[in-house]
């Protein structure tokens, strides 16, 4: 058995050793390329080393993959290479649209000129003023210094035009309610009796009697009633 195992290990070496011979490295048939080649990646529109760096042709050109279109072109990388301010788009050197021409100007509109304002529209403003007159006790006759005040009044009266006077007289709290009433109106004739004096006409005069019914004062103290033994005037009106 050993004896046949070798005789047959000699005659494949002698088979082996004429085919061994025959194999020669042959030469290339053109020179290696200088740059490292890797495979395109999955729809890479250009063919790159094993850097990342797009690989080019003895043009200077880029090599171009089966997935490149003029969208994916790269700036100087394939023909045409575009000088500013032409811009590459689907694959040609275009110039960009021209900027939209200016407006023609137009002449000025001509603005009226502003309307004047109108004159003030003159209106009624309502004036007011009042005045008091006081008495003595049981009087309904005017103190002098009543009738300063009331000259003073009507001094006042030139200047608006005059709608109405009213005149509410008032007594203290001394005699009976009945009485009071009747003096209070007695003083405030007193004094529309002297405004008609100087000149005030009797239908712009009202007169009015409260009696004791409004004190402004304490009516237990002798100043206090002197208050309020008065007649209240009210001038109403409108300025000129």
């Amino acid at each position: 058995m050993k004896k046949l195992l070798a005789t047959l290990f000699a005659a494949s070496s002698v088979l082996a050793g004429p085919v061994l011979a025959q194999e020669k490295p042959t030469a290339p048939p053109f020179a290696p390329v200088t740059q490292d080649i890797q495979a395109p990646t999955p729809k890479s529109a250009y063919v790159q080393d094993q850097r990342g760096v797009i690989a080019r042709n003895p043009f200077g050109l880029c090599w171009r993959t089966g997935y490149w279109t003029p969208a994916d072109a790269v700036p100087g990388c394939d023909l045409p290479l575009c000088t500013p301010p032409e811009e590459l788009k689907d694959g040609k050197c275009v110039l960009p649209p021209a900027p939209p021409a200016p407006e023609p100007a137009q002449p000025p509109v001509a603005v009226p000129p502003a309307p004047a304002p109108a004159a003030p529209v003159p209106t009624a403003e309502k004036v007011s003023f009042a005045a008091d007159a006081f008495f003595d006790y049981d009087k309904a006759v005017l103190k002098p210094e009543a009738k300063e005040k009331l000259d003073d009044m009507v001094s006042k009266l030139n200047s608006i035009n005059l709608e109405v006077i009213i005149g509410v007289g008032h007594t203290d709290s001394m005699g009976t309610d009945a009485y009071n009433d009747k003096l209070s109106l007695r003083r405030a004739e007193a004094v529309k009796a002297y405004l008609l004096s100087k000149g005030v006409e009797a239908n712009r005069v009202y007169t009015e009697g409260k009696g004791e019914k409004q004190p402004i004062a304490d009516n237990k103290t002798a100043e206090g009633r002197a208050k309020n033994r008065r007649v209240e005037i009210e001038v109403v009106g409108t300025k000129k």
